[in-house]
């Protein structure tokens, strides 16, 4: 199964390039984006995985229900997405049960760093998901760890699909900058390897960042953004298609394989 997810959160991106972007702005444009990746995920009928922070749900509830009503799956993206402290594990899954009416069983760390697994299985989730098994200068040194779901203390944890060999990563940049007929190679590689793929993306970039007074991006990170990104998506979403694969949320793929209850026995 592909498990598309996406990180739903203040859009704060632009103050670690230096600039200045006012509370409602970034909630504009995280709006934006999620409702283009909604019409997105309803047109080619494709279930997904949205991790919300706290503050981006209290600040546009319905935009959480919609998710819900759509049948996709809602998880954990932390309270804020720019600050950090243990009691927000169980404080944004109460906020996102009070809005959803449903059990929230998983959860992501905000730029996928080290959170305490301990505390993960207090707060009561069932997976994590805030590992990127591979090496980026200044940002993971993941190498040793297991790319493929593993068990750590008493939490499922489902870290980011990479490549086989090399450790390539398939998250979002990768998507932006490798031409997309490397970047299919890529996900169907590591699908026939792992039997399923863990990407994902931001709802900002599928919005038009390439203003660099703005924003202060480098081309790396606002190449193919906006409508260029939603093509690139829905691109590698119907080469999945074509190849009979098929896609789900999180927690769906992990009820249908029996993951969770085959790692809890390994354990």
């Amino acid at each position: 199964m592909i498990l598309l997810s996406f990180d739903i959160e203040e859009f704060d991106m632009p103050l670690e390039y230096g600039k200045t972007i006012s509370f409602d702005e970034q909630i504009a444009i995280s709006i934006a984006g999620t409702e283009i990746i909604l019409a997105m995920l309803q047109k080619q009928q494709v279930k997904a995985t949205f991790f919300c922070t706290a503050t981006f749900a209290l600040a546009k509830p319905q935009l959480i229900k919609r998710m819900i009503t759509e049948g996709h799956e809602v998880a954990s993206h932390g309270y804020y997405h720019s600050a950090f402290e243990p009691a927000h594990l169980l404080s944004s899954k109460l906020v996102l049960e009070g809005i959803t009416g449903q059990p929230i069983t998983g959860y992501r760390m905000a730029r996928m760093m080290p959170v305490d697994e301990a505390e993960i299985h207090k707060a009561g989730y069932l997976y994590n998901s805030s590992i990127n098994p591979t090496w980026l200068p200044g940002r993971y040194n993941n190498l040793k760890v297991s790319r493929t779901v593993f068990w750590q203390s008493g939490v499922l944890q489902l870290p980011a699909s990479v490549s086989p060999m090399l450790r390539l990563p398939l998250f979002w940049l990768a998507l932006h900058n490798f031409p997309m007929w490397f970047y299919k190679y890529l996900c169907h590689k590591t699908y026939r390897a792992d039997k399923y793929l863990n990407l994902y993306y931001h709802p900002w970039e599928f919005t038009d960042i390439t203003d660099k007074q703005r924003f202060g991006f480098p081309g790396y990170v606002s190449k193919n953004s906006g409508e260029a990104m939603l093509r690139r998506m829905e691109d590698l979403i119907v080469s999945c298609k074509q190849k009979g694969l098929k896609f789900g949320t999180i927690s769906a793929y992990l009820q249908a394989s029996g993951v969770a209850l085959k790692a809890a026995s390994a354990d």
